[in-house]
């Protein structure tokens, strides 16, 4: 993997508890990021092209961002992806979300083409093979919180390297 993502990570103690979960069930994908929605990258849009210079990445995210006003957004309950040992908390995929990401999506930014439609979420489980008891633990967990989507943050990422933060693109200005 080569691209650049668009990513919102999660805070305060939603953050805390996420993060929690991860250490304890999937350790590998606790220490990539901190937890977070992939709005670009993932599913809806592939990765946007690694050559993309950064001032065509800022010029074209930035004024979306700035227009956006920050999302009160709510978890349901964890998901497993079929067939996959991905588990998940998912956000409804309508709404001020879906166009947020379809602004960023038809930017005119150079994305590769999507592998799944657009669905948002914050994984809990990637790496990790599930057991019953892993499986029944990230499964009956539940995020009480309402949580705002604040700020963007745009990722190069490469398969032998850490992510690099590119830039911030606070919403709402």
């Amino acid at each position: 993997m080569n691209g650049i993502f668009i990513t919102s990570e999660l805070d305060g103690l939603m953050a805390q508890r996420v993060r929690a979960l991860q250490e304890r069930w999937d350790p590998k994908l606790a220490r990539e990021l901190p937890p977070h929605v992939t709005l670009i990258g993932s599913s809806g849009a592939g990765p946007i092209a690694p050559d993309t210079p950064v001032d065509v990445l800022t010029g074209a995210i930035r004024p979306i961002a700035a227009r956006t006003p920050p999302l009160e957004l709510t978890f349901g309950p964890p998901a497993r992806f079929i067939g996959r040992e991905i588990v998940v908390l998912p956000l409804d995929p309508h709404g001020p979300l879906r166009v947020l990401h379809e602004a960023l999506k038809t930017s005119g930014l150079r994305c590769e083409r999507a592998r799944w439609p657009f669905t948002p979420h914050c994984t809990l489980n990637f790496y990790a093979t599930l057991t019953p008891g892993s499986l029944g633990a990230l499964m009956s967990y539940r995020e009480p919180e309402l949580w705002v989507m604040h700020t963007l943050r745009v990722y190069h990422t490469r398969d032998d390297a850490a992510p690099q933060l590119l830039f911030d693109a606070p919403l709402g200005g």
